[in-house]
């Protein structure tokens, strides 16, 4: 019982460790009087209810897989580590390819249980530097898929422009001959 306590003090001193680079915690801290690690844990441990019992864990998930990864993408970018911009570069290309595929399965997902809490591991794993599970999905599965369908996927992207285009023309010509069509009525 005793190592136990003393592991579990070693632990909470570590966290406190960390915990004091960030000062706003140590405002906290004084101003409610309970140590900045135990604030840590509870946020921790309220986030992970949410996530586990499906409060707003949609939410929760998209925010987590596009806050710490945006950060990171921009530090990347501004201090020109260009091994790191590669890396957020595949997340995001993993990413998109992740939410475009549960887009048209989010019916069949909504039954899955603990769906959320899956989801965030899924971006934890493949957003933390420790793991780079993006590079791993590029590498043995994606890299692949795109490179034997590019001229198909830039296909479908240039049909698509050609669409838009048409649509918007239309809309302007529309818009402009409602606008002349408006005119004329004050004119009269």
């Amino acid at each position: 019982m005793d190592q136990a306590k003393a592991s579990v003090t070693q632990s909470l001193s570590q966290a406190r460790a960390k915990l004091d680079d960030y000062p706003a915690l140590q405002k906290l801290e004084d101003q409610v009087n309970v140590p900045k690690e135990y604030i840590a844990g509870g946020g921790l441990a309220v986030l992970f209810v949410f996530v586990v019992f499906g409060m707003s864990a949609g939410t929760l998930c998209s925010i987590l897989g596009f806050l710490y990864p945006t950060y990171k993408s921009f530090s990347a970018l501004e201090h020109k580590a260009t091994g790191e911009v590669t890396q957020w570069l595949i997340y995001w290309v993993i990413f998109a390819f992740f939410s475009i595929i549960e887009v048209f399965v989010d019916v069949l997902l909504y039954w899955i249980p603990f769906y959320y809490a899956f989801k965030l591991a899924f971006l934890l794993w493949a957003m933390l530097p420790r793991t780079r599970g993006a590079k791993f999905l590029y590498d043995s599965f994606l890299k692949d898929f795109l490179k034997s369908n590019e001229s198909k996927i830039d296909a479908a992207l240039n049909n698509a422009k050609v669409s838009a285009e048409k649509v918007a023309a239309g809309a302007s010509a529309a818009v402009a001959e409602a606008k002349k069509s408006t005119e004329d009525k004050k004119d009269e």
